[in-house]
């Protein structure tokens, strides 16, 4: 594909007073006051903001952003699209040398941006006015004829110069050329070659990701005979040790690369890192921080570039842009209809219960696991139940139940680990038994057993896989979450597994199998079960002058549900009340009790 070239138009510095008469016009003064809290904000920074005299250099400053992963709303601890535009707006009035860049993996993650498969977030970067992206390998989760589609939806180019089509021509545009106050700025893009094994495979099938080191020397010869005066490399390639393609990599390999934009490890670098003559420049993750590089250029040479990041505390008295804000909103509010669409039935109740979910088997946590091999044919799955967040009744299920249920956007991951990693994950998981745990281990594909007379940490005991005994020493493969196979929940045990593949988000993964399906009728199988610690019975001293003999105390007992058990019929076997059982054991519905729980049986 042919370079995209956008010659814009010179704009000279106007004055400040005049900058905030036009504004006090014709927007308002919601804009003057985000204009006075970036003249703050910018101030802050000392030189990097400062505004440049037009007749000895230019300054140039590019907005940057990586792995939003679909946070195109605000919250607590990400900024958001409104936000940014708000700030970036108010800087271009004051400002317009300016630039906007996206690093990738932006198109997928949250619902809002999966529902319409990536269209809702393009809009909102149309709305942005976003220069230039280059895509990360979630980008291409919709598939890469998905991809080209949201390029023609887009105001803006996506960018990558190492993705070939089987005729070996570039499946993107490779670099754009833009002005800038008299500064050409060659940008060009690299995508991961990852992106084969980090998303499903047949979303790339037919593709080749090539060298980017070897692109990159090409993309910088051939920007140089155009005669740019800045190049900027757009990568989403990350600095992972496990990576062998990273953005270090290329700029050891590669001279000329000015500015290295980069995303794919979600690294933040406070003010950037200069590596031989290349300022790398990365903002983290999910809009939590907005990335503003600088470049001074004098007499077409770049004479100073700094780089810093904005936090979400910045902007804290920032005005969202109120066109953009309106337009998330509305499609927020479109999308409530896309979560109402029925997409299957369950039989039964989905029991994701805090009190259930954290602690003992469910027929959600076993559906999950199951879904789970289902799309990654592991030998085992495991589910954290703190990442089961809601029940579903029984009846109609819509997409919006699973969103409900499965709220954070994790992808569906699988890993290589030992037979002595995956005891060690269990041990890990069930260490606060019987206390809630967010970690606690839910699994498909092998089951195992709580042994409270046993020591915590070697407790779990009778795990098998796949029907036989689990082998410490063999290798398994693993499907789980994006959040465990990143030592979430302390499961560094995980972590340190060889990675296999990235695959689609969780809520994904089930919509889709239920909709295969169309009727579930998930079921508690006994795949995790409790063996209480026995009963210690002290034998009587033996007295030379006997005397009456007291009545013996009668312990308490405990019972382990079985399947077909409910609660008035151990009742009735204990000669007991079921009132009584579930007074003692503190069960909220008396109808609702799993095989493995632990029942106590007050002494009669």
């Amino acid at each position: 594909m042919a370079p995209y070239i956008l010659w814009m138009p010179k704009n000279s510095v106007k004055k400040r007073k005049e900058v905030i008469v036009l504004l006090k016009t014709l927007q308002g003064r919601k804009l003057l006051i985000s204009l006075i809290v970036v003249t703050m904000i910018m101030g802050s920074f000392g030189g990097i903001f400062a505004f440049a005299d037009s007749s000895t250099a230019t300054k140039i400053t590019i907005f940057h952003t990586n792995d939003v992963h679909g946070r195109i709303e605000g919250s607590s601890s990400e900024i958001g699209y409104a936000k940014i535009a708000g700030y970036i707006n108010a800087f271009r009035a004051e400002n317009p040398n300016v630039l906007v860049l996206d690093a990738g993996d932006t198109f997928h993650g949250l619902s809002i941006a999966t529902l319409q498969r990536g269209e809702s977030v393009v809009k909102a970067m149309n709305a942005l006015q976003y220069d230039a992206l280059v895509p990360g390998n979630h980008d291409f989760n919709y598939g890469y004829q998905r991809l080209l589609e949201l390029e023609e939806l887009s105001n803006f180019p996506i960018i990558s110069a190492n993705v070939k089509t089987e005729t070996n021509e570039s499946l993107l545009t490779d670099y754009i050329i833009k002005e800038v106050d008299g500064v050409t700025i060659g940008i060009f893009g690299l995508s991961t070659p990852e992106t084969v094994v980090k998303t499903n495979p047949k979303n790339v099938e037919g593709l080749t990701f090539e060298d980017p080191s070897l692109i990159a020397a090409t993309m910088v010869s051939q920007l140089k005979d155009r005669g740019v005066d800045v190049i900027i490399a757009l990568g989403h390639l990350g600095i992972d040790s496990e990576s062998v393609d990273t953005s270090y990599k290329v700029i050891d390999e590669v001279e000329g690369i000015d500015v290295f934009i980069d995303g794919h490890s979600h690294t933040a670098f406070e003010n950037g890192k200069v590596i031989k003559n290349t300022l790398l420049a990365s903002t983290g993750e999910y809009s939590k921080n907005l990335g503003v590089v600088e470049i001074t250029v004098q007499d077409g040479k770049i004479v100073e570039k700094t780089a810093a990041l904005l936090n979400r505390e910045t902007f804290n008295e920032i005005e969202a842009d109120e066109e953009l804000q309106n337009l998330i909103g509305k499609i927020s509010e479109e999308q409530q209809k896309v979560l109402s669409e029925v997409i299957g039935e369950t039989k039964v109740r989905l029991d994701g219960e805090r009190e259930l979910s954290r602690k003992q088997e469910t027929n959600l946590g076993n559906l999950t696991g199951d879904i789970f091999l289902h799309w990654t044919n592991a030998d085992v799955a495991l589910v954290n139940g703190g990442g089961i967040r809601a029940s579903i009744e029984a009846g109609k299920i819509t997409k919006g139940d699973i969103v409900t249920v499965f709220p954070f956007g994790n992808v569906l991951f699988v890993k290589k680990v030992s037979g002595a990693a995956l005891k060690e994950a269990l041990e890990h998981g069930t260490k606060s038994y019987p206390d809630l745990a967010g970690g606690f281990p839910h699994v498909a594909g092998m089951t195992y057993a709580i042994d409270l007379a046993r020591p915590v940490g070697d407790r779990v005991v009778d795990i098998t896989v796949k029907g036989e005994a689990l082998d410490l020493n063999k290798q398994y493969i693993l499907a789980t979450n994006d959040f465990l196979a990143a030592g979430g929940d302390g499961y560094t045990m995980i972590k340190d597994g060889e990675f296999v593949q990235e695959m689609m988000t969780m809520d994904e993964a089930i919509v889709q199998y239920i909709q295969e399906v169309k009727v579930i009728e998930p079921q508690v199988e006994g795949r995790i079960v409790v063996k209480p610690a026995p009963v210690e019975e002290t034998a009587p001293d033996e007295d030379v002058n006997p005397v009456e003999p007291k009545p013996v105390e009668k312990a308490n007992i405990t019972y382990i549900v079985q399947p077909g058990d409910w609660l008035s019929k151990i009742a009735i076997k204990y000669n007991t009340t079921w009132q009584k059982l579930q007074t003692v054991n503190s069960i909220k519905n008396a109808d609702l009790i799993f095989p493995g729980q632990v029942i106590l049986i007050p002494a009669q």
